[in-house]
């Protein structure tokens, strides 16, 4: 289970690496980057540019999408 950060506090280096390792498997898994996000207490961006940064295939937004009828 992920750990909240501090606000504001920069992630770097190992630190961010380690985070991604965290996050990674979780998001592969199902999780939403917004469930993720809200319990490391970081941002939706930040949780995005961490697993972007580590490579992770991140999944489409879903939703409706728009067709043709017919």
């Amino acid at each position: 289970m992920a750990r909240t950060l501090a606000r504001g506090t920069r992630v770097t280096g190992a630190e961010r690496t380690q985070l991604a390792a965290e996050l990674a498997p979780r998001y592969a898994a199902g999780e939403s980057i917004r469930d993720l996000a809200a319990e490391t207490g970081r941002s939706y961006g930040f949780i995005y540019n961490v697993l972007k940064e580590a490579g992770v295939p991140l999944r489409g937004r879903g939703g409706n999408t728009r067709r043709k009828k017919g």
